[in-house]
C-alpha cells in the first residue's frame, strides 16, 4: 500500500487542527491550579432605610421601583463582582446613626447569606422617623474605622428635618482617614414622598403640612426679623407657614458632594452595577492576596474554538466554494 495518502494527511491542515485540539484537551485535564496575585477588598456598606427611600423613581426591568429596591439590586451586583477573599459587612442608617447588622465576612463563602440579608432590607427597620444624613455618614465613618475597612454609604441625601441655616454639622474626624464612597440614590426630578398609616400600609402621598419644612432648632436665620409675624421671643422664626417643598424628594447631589468634601470621601451617583464597581475600585484601596486559580478553562476554550473551525468553518467554506459558478476563461488563458 502506498504511503502517499498518509504523508498527505499528515501535512493537511485539518490534521494539525485536530491534533492541536486534542493536545489542548489533555492540557486542560491535567493542568494544575496557578497561584496568582490579585486585589481583595474590605468594605462596610450602609444603606439608608428612611422614609424618603420609598420614593419610586428607580427603574428595574422596565418597571418603577423604590430607591431602596434599586439599592438592593445594585448592592447584590457589587457583591457578585467582588473577588474572593474580599469581605463585606452590612449596616443600615436611620435618624442620626448607623446600626451594624453584621461585621465584614468573606463574600464567596457567604454569598447566599449576604444576598438574603440585602434582599431583606426594609424601611420598617428604621427606629425613628428623622433623617440626619450628615450625622449618619459621620457615624458610619467612625464604625468603619474600627474595622479598618472602606465605607460605601447609599442615601438620597434627603435631610428630615432640613438642615439649619448654619449648614452642615461639624465633622470631628480626620478627612480622608477612611476611604470610600457616598452613593447618591434617586432621580434628579422631585417626586412625592409616600404616606403610610400606623400599620405600615401605603395611603397616598405626604403633603406640605405633613413634614417639617424648616429646621427651627437653634438660633433663627439673620433674615428672620423680616418675616411676617416675627417676634424676638414669641415667634423668632416668624409665624407664617413655610413651604420649602420638603414633602417632595430628589437626590440631593450638592448636599452629598458637600459631605464628601468634608469627610474626604468620593461622591458618585448610583447607576449601573458596572459603574458602581468602577467607582468603588477607583477609590477603595485593595489588599494583595495570593489565590490558587483554576485556569483550565482557557486551554479547553481554545480547543473548542479549534473544533468549531475544523467541523464548522472549514466545511462551510468548502461548500460555498463548490456552489460558486466557474468563471469563464480569459483571452490570455485561451491564447497564451
Amino acid at each position: 500500500m502506498s504511503r502517499f495518502p498518509l504523508r498527505y494527511a499528515i501535512h493537511e491542515h485539518r490534521f494539525w487542527l485536530l491534533a492541536a485540539a486534542l493536545l489542548l484537551v489533555v492540557v486542560a485535564l491535567f493542568l494544575p491550579r496557578v497561584t496568582l496575585t490579585r486585589k481583595a477588598y474590605d468594605v462596610m456598606a450602609f444603606v439608608d432605610v428612611t422614609a424618603s427611600m420609598n420614593a419610586r423613581d428607580g427603574v428595574l426591568n422596565g418597571q418603577p421601583v423604590s430607591r431602596l429596591d434599586f439599592v438592593k439590586d445594585r448592592l447584590e451586583g457589587l457583591i457578585a463582582e467582588l473577588p474572593c477573599q474580599s469581605r463585606l459587612g452590612l449596616g443600615i442608617f436611620t435618624a442620626r446613626r448607623v446600626f451594624v447588622l453584621f461585621e465584614p465576612i468573606e463574600v464567596c463563602e457567604n454569598f447566599s447569606s449576604l444576598d438574603s440579608a440585602i434582599d431583606a432590607l426594609d424601611w420598617r427597620m428604621g427606629w425613628e422617623g428623622d433623617s440626619y444624613v450628615a450625622l449618619g455618614v459621620y457615624d458610619a465613618l467612625a464604625v468603619a474605622k474600627t474595622f479598618d475597612d472602606a465605607v460605601v454609604f447609599f442615601t438620597d441625601g434627603h435631610e428630615a428635618p432640613p438642615l439649619p441655616w448654619t449648614g452642615l454639622p461639624p465633622f470631628e474626624g480626620k478627612p480622608g482617614e477612611v476611604p470610600g464612597l457616598i452613593v447618591g440614590v434617586g432621580g434628579k426630578t422631585l417626586v412625592p414622598l409616600l404616606k403610610y398609616d400606623d400599620s405600615g400600609r401605603e395611603v397616598g402621598n405626604l403633603g406640605p403640612y405633613d413634614v417639617l419644612q424648616e429646621n427651627r432648632f437653634g438660633p433663627p436665620p439673620p433674615d428672620a426679623s423680616s418675616r411676617p409675624g416675627w417676634h424676638p421671643r414669641q415667634a423668632p422664626f416668624g409665624d407664617f407657614p413655610v413651604d420649602n417643598n420638603n414633602h417632595m424628594s430628589s437626590v440631593k447631589e450638592e448636599h452629598l458632594e458637600a459631605i464628601a468634601a468634608v469627610t474626604g470621601l468620593t461622591y458618585a451617583h448610583l447607576g449601573s452595577t458596572g459603574a458602581l464597581v468602577k467607582d468603588f475600585e477607583r477609590v477603595t484601596p485593595g489588599r494583595e492576596v495570593r489565590v490558587a486559580t483554576d485556569v483550565r478553562a482557557y486551554p479547553a476554550g481554545l480547543a473548542l474554538l479549534l473544533l468549531v473551525i475544523l467541523f464548522g468553518v472549514l466545511p462551510l467554506r468548502e461548500r460555498i466554494a463548490r456552489r460558486r459558478p466557474h468563471s469563464k476563461p480569459t483571452l490570455n488563458e485561451v491564447y497564451p
